[in-house]
């Protein structure tokens, strides 16, 4: 059994967390249910004096501690947390808050940066520390967030092998779908993901080239936003794509990602990509989120449908509730979708390998190239002991990112993924299109490897626009996600569509931690 022990002192006071807590965990003896609360509502809280970033804290430690070992999703502990936490509630006795997201505890996908803890990528080559904190967490400490540390993640962010498990990495092992623990998490921020659902955070950062946040939101019943391409700074994450890789905010409340999304984005000079974000792009997301921001518009579906009963049923449902807040529905067939899937994979083995050496020459203490990290994972006892790494050895052969044939690949890849959504916006006069997120979290299988059946991701990551998924049903104890999304620099309008979803189909529910179904 796994235990996290966390002994840390604030003003004279000691906590320890280990082991199962007693009573509700999800309470954590705060008095109101942790996990329907939502940034607003703790932030009054703590105003009026009926909460502490210190106590909310450690409730998150608590529950941490009592239910991560089913759930196998917090890998590290920040051992500043609490600290973090005491600063907050002295800016607030002070009255020089910092914003929405002050005292607000945050986990961090282990691809991004920290100099408190290490960043491994889910790799045991990479078990060393950064020589400084990526430019989005910066970002989040300027805003007040409180880091309680790092959760596990796809190794490699799923881009090593073909027949890879999601949620595995030879440092952190296997991440549990919280819903059915012996479910598959989905995606590279798998880990982030099942913590949010399971209470472990009120906020977590993933990253995603295509699907990696969506996928694991709409699998463990959270709300996940990939922000358009530029939004929020790469600067010291582990890289797949600069031309398709963004962290964003995986939370169980859309609110709670606008929030975070107002706080995470900015222009880094590090980061070519962010000098295009525009001077009217909002500061505040929160602000946007109205209850009627359905009303009188008209929305693309597309059903993706015949692939799984289950999901057909919950778009139908999606479809009638948006009618329900006012918008008109009209079906939709997104083209391309065979090109562009011929033309993104090769495209990304080429920009792997250019961006990741481009990261480890700023990596202190680990390898410095592919070769190399496919020599360790030879020579490694547990690297390779759930799957290969077919993916690394084509990266290792792939061409120069001048080769005409890649450059070909990715104006292809790019183009027809951003003509598949303006297109169709255009040609049926719509504000956004929203699709099935993913379909029923399959069984976690390391002899087949990962079962997709279907997902909405690659419009939206192909094209860097953005993508927001909330939960929208269940197939019996597993969720189901719709996705929105719609042309670039348009996150407000996909935010708060998703809010006005959330407002008339309030689908979540708390994860059971069932052992098996069926």
């Amino acid at each position: 059994m796994r235990f996290f022990l966390v002994i840390i002192t604030v003003a004279g006071t000691f906590f320890v967390g280990q082991g199962p807590a007693a009573g509700n965990p999800a309470s954590a003896g705060l008095g109101f249910d942790l996990d329907a609360a939502t940034i607003p509502e703790l932030q009054a809280r703590m105003d009026r004096g009926r909460l502490s970033s210190v106590r909310l804290t450690i409730a998150y430690l608590r529950r941490i501690a009592a239910v991560d070992d089913e759930v196998n999703s917090v890998i590290a502990l920040n051992p500043r947390a609490l600290a973090e936490a005491a600063a907050s509630d002295q800016r607030r006795r002070a009255g020089r808050t910092l914003g929405q997201l002050d005292g607000i505890p945050v986990l961090l996908k282990d691809n991004v940066d920290t100099v408190i803890n290490k960043t491994t990528a889910g790799s045991r080559a990479l078990r060393s520390r950064p020589a400084a904190d990526a430019h989005l967490v910066g970002r989040l400490y300027r805003g007040g967030a409180v880091i309680l540390g790092k959760v596990n993640l796809s190794e490699w962010a799923n881009f090593r092998s073909f027949r890879s498990t999601s949620g595995w990495s030879g440092v952190g092992g296997q991440t549990n779908n919280p819903y059915v623990l012996d479910r598959n998490p989905c995606g590279s921020s798998s880990g982030s993901g099942a913590a949010v659902a399971a209470t472990l955070a009120q906020v977590a950062i993933g990253t995603e080239t295509d699907g990696s946040i969506v996928c694991p939101s709409g699998a463990n019943g959270i709300v996940g936003h990939k922000p358009t391409l530029g939004l929020v700074s790469r600067t010291g994450v582990v890289p797949i794509s600069a031309d398709q890789d963004t962290a964003g905010p995986m939370t169980r409340h859309v609110v709670d990602s606008a929030i975070t999304l107002s706080v995470l984005q900015g222009r880094d000079p590090a980061d070519p990509a962010t000098r295009a974000i525009p001077a009217d792009q909002p500061r505040d997301y929160a602000r946007l989120l109205r209850p009627d921001a359905l009303r009188g518009k008209r929305i693309g579906v597309w059903r993706l449908a015949g692939a799984d009963a289950d999901v057909d049923r919950v778009v139908d449902d999606a479809v009638r509730a948006i009618r329900a807040a006012g918008a008109t529905t009209v079906d939709v067939e997104l083209p391309f979708q065979d090109e562009i899937g011929q033309n993104e994979f090769p495209a990304l083995i080429v920009e792997f390998k250019r961006d990741l050496h481009a990261y480890l020459a700023n990596r202190p203490g680990g390898p410095d190239t592919l070769d190399e990290l496919i020599e360790f994972n030879r020579n490694d006892p547990i690297e390779l002991s759930k799957f290969g790494q077919e993916i690394f050895e084509e990266a290792a052969k792939a061409p120069d990112p001048s080769d005409p044939t890649y450059r070909r690949q990715r104006e292809t890849a790019t183009t027809l993924a951003r003509r598949s959504i303006d297109e169709t916006l255009a040609a049926f006069r719509l504000d956004a299109i929203v699709a099935p997120t993913n379909s029923p979290a399959w069984k976690t299988d390391y002899a087949n490897g990962d079962a997709f059946v279907l997902g909405s991701s690659s419009p939206a990551a192909v094209s860097g626009y953005p993508n927001v998924s909330v939960p929208a049903g269940f197939a019996g104890p597993l969720p189901i996600g719709v996705s929105f999304f719609a042309g670039r620099w348009s996150d407000a309008t996909v935010l708060a569509f998703a809010a006005a979803f959330e407002r008339v189909n309030p689908a979540r529910r708390a994860p059971e931690f069932l052992p098996t179904i069926g």
